[in-house]
């Protein structure tokens, strides 16, 4: 009798309806970031390729294999995930070892594992994913530890260390903060105390963070950059100013969908990190203040889905996924925006990269 119950109940979370606010929102994202991939990519796809279309061709390839991707995977019941968070953690290791003993250096970084001279796999953007799917696991397991300090936080930090480890060896430190802060939304929502992480970011992990900059010649020369760009206008500080001689040309309305001038070779590859610059140049305020409206929408609803959802498990991923996407997309703009250092940071369903697809399927 109890067997038929919990068949019943599978059958029936299977069958939950879809968020539609959610599923048209991220549909909105992605067709807002295919026509910028398109606009902002032209000038550079018709000087590397002579195709105006390259770029974008390629990322609505990925598009609609990401949007089959997704119908398939909210099939998929996610509890089916939690039988294997232990693998994530090992294969996130793996993955890792294998980019920096096979992968390419490129721009001085091992980053990239290259599948075939146009198709390259970078391991760190599944890690993401990975430890969140670790995290909610272990968490979960050891629930009645997580308001010890040395219990709770210090020993799930620990599981950390050495995926941060090889982050850092390739280098990436971009992916290595957005790591380390989805684990620590994860852990404060599964129940650590937040003072345990004050009293743990000022005495480590601000001054980790600081030492990383100062011993590292090119971190520190962009830390020094980002203090007067103009200083460095024709160095480091090339590509920030230029994204903002783009975004001070949008004003209110933009000058109009197409009409960047900063796309012609000015900002490099702006169809990558700095395509938030273009949007701002060809569709203004208007336009920026839409496309953040609709990421606080993704982030609202990532919310209560985690909030909403029948077990610890599900909410924890829930959260993890929706901390991914609004750390990137706080860095992204405020890398774009001069806020901050500038960073390797791609701007979720806009940036043109193969991986988006990930997104698309979340």
């Amino acid at each position: 009798m109890a067997k038929k119950k919990k068949e019943k109940s599978f059958s029936s979370f299977l069958n939950n309806p879809i968020d539609f606010t959610l599923v048209i929102t991220i549909l909105l994202l992605l067709g807002i970031g295919l026509v910028m991939v398109l606009s902002a990519s032209s000038p550079s796809a018709l000087s590397e390729s002579g195709n105006s279309y390259s770029y974008f061709s390629k990322q609505l390839i990925f598009a609609i294999l990401g949007i089959i991707t997704m119908s398939f995977i909210s099939k998929i019941d996610y509890r089916f995930y939690q039988k294997f968070y232990k693998h994530a953690w090992w294969i996130s290791l793996i993955l890792l070892v294998a980019v920096l003993a096979i992968g390419r250096e490129v721009n001085g970084a091992k980053r990239w594992i290259y599948v075939t001279e146009t198709l390259s796999i970078q391991p760190s953007e599944m890690v993401k994913f990975l430890m969140i799917v670790f995290y909610a696991g272990i968490l979960v397991k050891n629930r009645d530890q997580l308001q010890l300090y040395g219990k709770g936080l210090i020993k799930h930090m620990l599981f950390l260390a050495p995926i941060i480890g090889l982050l850092l060896l390739e280098p990436h430190l971009s992916s290595s903060v957005v790591i380390i802060g989805i684990v620590c939304v994860m852990l404060i929502v599964a129940g650590c105390k937040f003072k345990h992480f004050l009293f743990t970011g000022l005495g480590a992990g601000v001054p980790a963070l600081a030492a990383l900059i100062a011993f590292s010649p090119y971190r520190l020369e962009r830390f020094v950059t980002f203090l007067d760009p103009w200083k460095y206008l024709d160095d480091e500080g090339w590509q920030v100013i230029q994204g903002l001689y783009a975004i001070g040309s949008g004003g209110l309305f933009g000058v109009g969908l197409g009409d960047s001038k900063q796309k012609y070779l000015y900002i490099p590859e702006p169809h990558n990190d700095f395509i938030f610059s273009i949007l701002a140049e060809e569709l203004g305020f208007i336009g920026c203040t839409v496309v953040l409206i609709l990421f606080a929408i993704f982030i609202w609803r990532g919310i209560l889905i985690a909030m909403k959802a029948p077990d610890m498990f599900g909410s924890l991923l829930a959260i993890g996924i929706t901390a991914l996407v609004a750390i990137q997309v706080i860095i992204n703009v405020a890398v774009v925006t001069s806020s901050m250092p500038v960073t390797g940071m791609p701007l979720p369903f806009f940036s043109y990269r193969w991986y988006s697809i990930i997104y698309f399927t979340m």
